[in-house]
This record gives C-alpha cells, sequence and structure tokens, in this order.
C-alpha cells in the first residue's frame, strides 16, 4: 500500500471577511499526479503554501509525513544546492538582469534540488520556452515522489494528472481520472444542473399559475342574492362557505408545495453573443506596422541584427523564441519605451490609423487599486456598460464580482482586469506580452475566444502552444539573430515537409539495411543447413553497397 505523505484535516482560511478555503478532509499518498483546478481567486495558492506550512490555517490540520518542497509561482531563488539540477536548467547564481523564463528555471531547480518526496507546483510552466517546457514535462514525469500541480498548461496537466482537485466556493470536490475526463465530467454536471433548474422553474410556474387560478375562482364564488329567503340564504351561505373553504385549502396546498420544493440554483453560464471587438476605427491598408531592425542590443548583447518583420491587418501573429532571446525587448521598441539598458537601430512604422493598446507583464501598474472592476473598466471603454459586463462574464467576473475593489483582486484576477480594459478601448491592434499568464483554465479558453473574434490585429507573445495554436494565424520566430515569419498556423508550421518526410523515410530504409546487413553477417558466421555460402556473400556484399549508396544520399 502507497505511503501517505499528507492529511489536511477541517481546513479553513479567511482572507478579510471571506472565507477562502473550507475543507473537510484530503490525502496524498505516494506517487499520487493531482491536478489543482480552480477559477483565478478561489484560492489555489493559499491552498497550496497551507499545505507546504508556508501560511497558516485559521482552524484545522495538516500532517506532513514526508519531506515536501514547493515551486513559487514568483519570486526569484538561487537555484538550489544540487549542481547537476542546476546545470540541467542552466540556474544561476546572479538573481540580477534575468528574464521571466530564467527565474521559472531558478524556482524549479530550487525545489527538485530538495528531493522531496512530495513536490508542490504552483504555475511551473510561466515564461518557459520550448525547451525549458519540454525539459520540465521530462523531470515532471521522471519524478518518483508525488506531485500537486496548479498550472494553465492543459498539455501538462493531460500528461500528468491522474486525479484532479476542483476548488469552487472554498472547497474541494477530488475526480479521479485526469484533465479531460474531468472537463466532460463538469460540462456533464452543467448540463445536469441547467437541466434541474429548468424543470424547478417550470414546476414553480405552473404552481403559481394554479394558485392564482384558486385565488380566481374563490373570489368568483358569488354570494346569496338579497332578495333570497332565509332559509335558501342560510343554505346557499353554507354552499358558498364550503367552496371558499374548498378553493382556499387547495391554495395553500399548493403554495405549502411551493415553499417544500428544493431550490435549484441557476448554473452560471456565460452569453452566448459574438462581439466584434476593435472594429470601431478599422485600418483599411494591409499592413499595420513595419519594423526594420539593423541592431538590437540589450546589456551589452546583440540580440537581432539585419532583420525585419510585417504585421498584416487583421493577423493574430505570435512572436516565439526561447528565454532570453529579446522577445520582450523587442516589444519594448515597438511601444517606443526602450531604456538605458536597450539600443536599438533601425525603424518601427505603425500605419497612421493604427490605435495600439499594450499588455505587458507589469499589467497591474494600468490599474487603480481603489476602484472596482467595473469602474477600472470603464474609466477607458469606448463601449456601454452592458457590453463591459459581457466582456467581465466573459472572463469569469461574476455578478457582484464586478463590485469588488482591485486591492482584494489575486495576481490572476487583476490580470483580467487588464484584459478586459484593454478589449474595451477602441483600439485596433492589441500587444500583449504573456497574456496568459496566472491565468486559470477556464478564463484562458474565454480569452482564446475573444481574441479569435477580435476583429482587430493582434501581435502576442506567448509559450502555452495550445493557446497559439488556437489563437494565432501566423508565426514569427526568433532563429539566430534573425526574425523569420511563418505565414500559417504553428500546426502547419511544424507539419513535416516534404523534405523531412524524405529524410525520415532515407533514415527508416538505412536501419532496415543495417539491421539485414547485421543478420546476414550472423547467418555467414554460423551457416545453417540449406545455406549457400556463396550466395550468402553475394546478398550481404549486394545489401553493403546499398547501404553505401543510401548513406550518400544517393539512394
Amino acid at each position: 500500500m502507497a505511503k501517505l505523505l499528507l492529511r489536511a484535516d477541517n481546513l479553513t482560511k479567511y482572507y478579510g471577511d471571506r472565507q477562502l478555503i473550507r475543507l473537510d478532509h484530503l490525502e496524498v499518498f505516494d506517487g499520487e499526479r493531482i491536478g489543482l483546478i480552480g477559477e483565478n481567486g478561489a484560492g489555489k495558492t493559499t491552498l497550496l503554501r497551507i499545505l507546504a506550512g508556508e501560511t497558516e490555517a485559521d482552524e484545522g490540520t495538516v500532517q506532513r509525513a514526508g519531506s515536501l518542497a514547493l515551486i513559487h509561482q514568483q519570486g526569484n531563488e538561487n537555484g538550489g544546492d544540487d549542481s547537476r539540477i542546476r546545470a540541467l536548467f542552466r540556474a544561476g547564481e546572479t538573481r540580477e538582469g534575468l528574464s521571466g523564463g530564467e527565474m521559472t528555471r531558478n524556482r524549479i531547480s530550487a525545489a527538485l534540488s530538495q528531493h522531496p518526496q512530495l513536490l508542490l507546483a504552483d504555475e511551473p510552466t510561466t515564461d518557459l520556452d520550448e525547451e525549458g517546457l519540454a525539459l520540465l514535462r521530462r523531470q515532471l514525469t521522471e519524478f518518483s515522489g508525488a506531485i500537486i500541480l496548479i498550472s494553465h498548461d492543459r498539455a501538462l496537466l493531460r500528461l500528468l494528472c491522474k486525479r484532479i482537485w476542483y476548488l469552487e466556493d472554498g472547497e474541494v470536490t477530488v475526480f479521479p481520472g485526469g484533465y479531460d475526463a474531468f472537463m466532460e465530467e463538469r460540462r456533464r454536471q452543467r448540463e445536469r444542473q441547467q437541466f434541474e433548474y429548468d424543470q424547478y422553474r417550470s414546476e414553480q410556474k405552473r404552481l403559481k399559475e394554479s394558485a392564482q387560478r384558486m385565488a380566481e375562482r374563490a373570489s368568483s364564488v358569488r354570494k346569496a342574492p338579497s332578495r333570497m329567503g332565509n332559509s335558501e340564504a342560510r343554505l346557499h351561505t353554507r354552499e358558498w362557505t364550503d367552496a371558499v373553504l374548498q378553493l382556499s385549502h387547495a391554495k395553500r396546498t399548493i403554495q405549502n408545495r411551493m415553499e417544500q420544493m428544493e431550490v435549484k440554483e441557476k448554473p452560471r453560464a456565460l452569453p452566448d453573443i459574438r462581439m466584434k471587438l476593435g472594429v470601431a476605427h478599422p485600418v483599411e491598408a494591409r499592413t499595420a506596422l513595419e519594423c526594420r531592425c539593423d541592431t538590437l542590443e540589450a546589456g551589452g548583447t546583440v540580440l537581432l541584427s539585419r532583420t525585419g518583420f510585417t504585421l498584416p491587418t487583421g493577423s493574430r501573429t505570435a512572436l516565439m523564441g526561447s528565454n532570453g532571446c529579446g522577445k520582450t525587448t523587442l516589444l519594448s521598441v515597438l511601444a517606443g519605451q526602450s531604456g538605458e539598458e536597450i539600443r536599438f537601430d533601425g525603424t518601427v512604422r505603425f500605419n497612421p490609423a493604427v490605435r495600439a493598446g499594450w499588455f505587458d507583464q507589469h499589467h497591474e501598474k494600468t490599474l487603480r487599486p481603489d476602484r472596482t472592476v467595473l469602474e477600472n473598466v470603464m474609466d477607458v471603454s469606448v463601449h456601454p456598460e452592458s457590453l463591459a459586463r459581457t466582456v467581465l462574464i466573459r472572463l469569469n467576473f461574476q455578478r457582484e464580482d464586478v463590485f469588488k475593489p482591485v486591492s482584494v483582486l489575486s495576481g490572476g484576477e487583476r490580470a483580467k482586469v487588464a484584459l478586459a480594459r484593454l478589449l474595451l478601448t477602441d483600439c485596433n491592434l492589441l500587444v500583449l506580452d504573456e497574456p496568459t499568464n496566472h491565468l486559470d483554465l477556464f478564463t484562458l479558453e474565454e480569452l482564446e475566444r475573444l481574441l479569435a473574434e477580435y476583429g482587430g490585429t493582434v501581435l502576442f507573445v506567448s509559450h502555452d502552444e495550445e493557446f497559439i495554436r488556437k489563437t494565432a494565424t501566423r508565426i514569427v520566430r526568433f532563429e539566430q539573430g534573425k526574425l523569420v515569419s511563418f505565414e500559417g498556423t504553428l500546426e502547419e508550421m511544424k507539419a513535416p515537409r516534404p523534405q523531412d518526410r524524405n529524410e525520415a523515410d532515407r533514415q527508416l530504409a538505412i536501419s532496415s539495411l543495417e539491421m539485414r546487413l547485421a543478420a546476414l553477417s550472423a547467418r555467414m558466421s554460423a551457416p545453417k543447413k540449406g545455406d549457400s555460402p556463396e550466395r550468402l556473400q553475394e546478398e550481404y556484399l549486394e545489401t553493403a553497397k546499398q547501404l553505401r549508396e543510401m548513406k550518400n544520399g544517393l539512394g
């Protein structure tokens, strides 16, 4: 039986007057792979820090039976003491001047260097490039202990997690199975909730109408006419009274049934509205932006030389490249924000009709913490409040959430407010630097839909391959100091080209000939009954010739 590594009982945590977490019981056994999922602000990071012992619960206990380490979501650490892991993740001694991806590598290295039995990982893919993501996935797959993972990387959740903890309204629901099974079960639950709510509303309406009919019938029962005799009047009055009492009793019975009905809450549903944001001031020209870069340097390092790119109007372009290659530096140059550390020689030309909006990794600076979510959005919105609320709902701000002050929001929720502000301005070009960082999975999917429906032009940096696949219509990639453009999707870019397929076929043929040669050599050294040494020799020489030609590219 697997060893119990962690047990949590009766945990409660308040954030001000709000009860953020209230859960009865959780267990983690050795070797488990658990994905912790929930909306921004649900308390995922807080729960992870309580389990790690870095934050105290207001009530309840956490028992730990093994060593534990936490990969933090933010901050810069020294990379840990294990030289092998440090070298693997290229974790450095210095903490100064590091890119977001380099800081993430340090945090991962610091946690893995402790060789824990239980690894808690809070958004460990943040800012990692393609190489870093592949390395992280390999290390987590090979990790021998248990893992609790918070991540917006759906590919990593699918690969790793065999069990899901869903945190909603402070409570954790445990789902056996992986991420896709959880999402399918969640969809079925929502459909069942909607069906039960529709049935509840239908029955409620029927009972109300029945009660109204009873009341109308009771009021229409005629009293005795004034000209009726006393004996007849007494008889009629008694009949009238009996009828009214029966109708009143029937009405009360219906009302009691209505009061005893189990109340069904309407499930939260996103508005099914296609919004063409970004078309208030369209760019008529074919090109929204042209950039010619003779030299781009940062901190004395040459990042780009003799290169450039264009941005076709209406395109959604993903800017891709390894950590530290200069993606964020290039976006700063486009925004005219190059500082003393950045030297740029070249030209940046925006079409005169372009109205650019920017989302950088310090988006919280654009928000006023003392004002509400809705006020922050409406400060810059060129659209009516009804559309602003629709955008906020699509980003999972529900009902009263829009009246929360920004100061009480989580990092992910603040990112959503900043994105909503940007989408609701009169911009027709969005420049987004890592917009998916810290977003919950549900908001991430809605952002994909919003950008797919956006009527303007989009340039964005992201390392989330699934987000790029669903959003980008073209790719600009950093490659050896150059910007290489690909007019097509990420899937099309990664599809094997004809020469790649030919090379793969050639390698397969070489392997086949090598195995045939080895088999012939074995038979020649130990012939079986009926083997002809001359024929084996001829076949061996012919096979060796074919192999030489194939290796020389002649076959």
